[in-house]
């Protein structure tokens, strides 16, 4: 219309970097999975929903290299890049190419590292124009829409050389007010680009609740982003995205609610049941294990299929540790009351929390076991910076190399070393543990069983050849880890 001023021309990006990298605006835990995987970039959908003209680009999953990122970058007047620790190196590099290609551009980049350290990235990336800090929204639409960098909360900026920071922004209470995330999926990107391996393909992600009040000391999002103050959206606005997706979207076999917590509250996960279960949906969310049957089988009834359940270890100490708020066997129980209700788990474990030891990594190895889950997923635990478990870990002397949180591709890589504990140890200990699980007559009748139930063999032959070169890769670098720390000692007993 006349007269209207038009924001800038925004590009939100989800940037290139190793090859599968998921990480980002898309992942809790970045990293290039064993398996090819992509969640979605979904904290980038809101703002990018709220300013006309915007682009929502998810390199990774279009597999959108660098050079072409760049010519993208041309045609616009602002970026706005979601880093994360283990990507930090290359997306600077990335800003400074897209900057010297389109010198007018303003570049703002969000996301955990920022956070942590807004003065160390804008005093590294000179192509950088500010930060925003925590929940970025509303900072980042101001901006578009032409408010001064003085007057905007929650950003950091350089100015004559001096990093300035602006009072911290509050979190978005009204996230009814918030755009729909499937709409931007609609108008920018390909659902069937995203895969993970234990959701039906394709699958579409979207938040119901931002936050977590859980303490968890190894989370990165409620630490460093999202924060603890649980928020939510009405149950009638999330029900009627998922209509409206539903309708959209004819191809996607699966919903999944990719908040922190999903049901936390017992009332308001009942609540909104009552208005999935009419649209006939399949479903899938996050869960910890204090749920009980009650609201289980409420969630059961309105559709739902697989939780994701963060089990973490299997020995009592270490889930005091890490202040998890659950025991083993309240864990016990939780997947029992799963099982009786057909409900199916995906568990995640971590190997190398603060107090592994090699007996508590064999005592959460027999958890699994006993718990005999539809699937896992076994992390090597990585204290990123703005958590409690990294000003733990940093204090004690115990990160051996930050650098190497992540091999030449992206691969996670064990950082953290106990006494008695060496790094190739934890790794070598992520495969047996895999193997251990997976390699079990049932377990893996089950998975083969489900491949063909869902006709989904041709995936599961691709994944399994996946993860056997990962597997395989890795193992040599545990054998040659082991042979330079055998070649001092070697030497040694030569001179003695």
């Amino acid at each position: 219309m006349e007269g209207m001023v038009m924001p800038l021309k925004t590009l939100f990006l989800n940037p290139p970097s190793f090859e599968n990298f998921d990480g980002g605006a898309s992942s809790r835990w970045p990293a290039t999975r064993e398996i090819e995987s992509y969640w979605y970039p979904v904290w980038l959908a809101y703002p990018a929903g709220m300013l006309e003209g915007s682009r929502l680009l998810d390199a990774p999953p279009h597999h959108v290299s660098a050079d072409e990122t760049i010519k993208i970058a041309k045609d616009y007047e602002f970026l706005v890049l979601f880093t994360s620790t283990v990507g930090w190196t290359g997306d600077q590099r990335l800003a400074e190419a897209i900057k010297a290609a389109n010198p007018s551009i303003q570049i703002a980049f969000v996301g955990p590292p920022v956070t942590t350290d807004p003065d160390r990235a804008l005093n590294e990336c000179a192509a950088l124009d500010f930060i925003c800090r925590r929940e970025f929204d509303y900072s980042i639409v101001e901006f578009a829409n032409g408010k001064p960098l003085n007057e905007i909360l929650g950003i950091s900026y350089k100015k004559e050389g001096k990093v300035i920071h602006n009072p911290d922004r509050p979190q978005v209470e009204d996230l009814d007010a918030m755009p729909w995330a499937t709409k931007i999926y609609k108008r920018d990107m390909d659902v069937t680009r995203y895969n993970v391996p234990f959701l039906l393909h394709p699958y579409i992600a979207l938040y119901s609740t931002r936050g977590c009040p859980a303490q968890c000391t190894f989370c990165l999002w409620p630490q460093t982003l999202s924060g603890h103050a649980w928020r939510k959206r009405s149950s009638d606005d999330v029900a009627a995205e998922l209509k409206w997706a539903k309708e959209n979207f004819p191809e996607v076999k699966e919903f999944f609610f990719d908040d922190d917590t999903f049901n936390i509250q017992k009332q308001r996960t009942i609540e909104l049941c009552s208005k999935l279960k009419p649209l006939g949906l399949t479903w899938s969310c996050t869960s910890r294990v204090t749920t009980d049957r009650e609201t289980l089988k409420a969630m059961k009834d309105a559709g739902c299929r697989l939780l994701i359940v963060g089990f973490e270890s299997g020995d009592p100490q270490i889930l005091k540790n890490i202040k998890k708020g659950a025991t083993v066997e309240r864990a016990r129980a939780f997947a029992r009351d799963c099982h009786d209700l057909g409900l199916t788990i995906h568990g995640d474990f971590i190997l190398g929390l603060p107090g592994e030891t090699r007996e508590s990594i064999a005592n959460t190895i027999r958890f699994a076991k006993s718990l005999d889950v539809e699937t896992i997923q076994v992390s090597i635990a990585h204290a990123y910076p703005g958590t409690e478990f990294y000003e733990y870990a940093k204090s004690n002397g115990f990160i051996v190399n930050t650098a190497a949180m992540s091999d030449e591709g992206g691969h996670q890589m064990a950082h953290i070393e106990y006494p008695g504990l060496p790094t190739d140890y934890v790794l070598e200990m992520v495969h047996r543990f895999y193997d251990e699980y997976y390699f079990r007559p049932k377990a893996a009748a089950r998975v083969i069983w489900k491949a063909i139930v869902n006709r989904d063999v041709p995936r599961l032959y691709a994944e399994a050849k996946s993860f056997l070169k990962l597997r395989a890769q890795r193992n040599k670098m545990v054998k040659a880890a082991r042979n330079q720390q055998a070649e001092p000692q070697a030497q040694a007993s030569a001179g003695a």
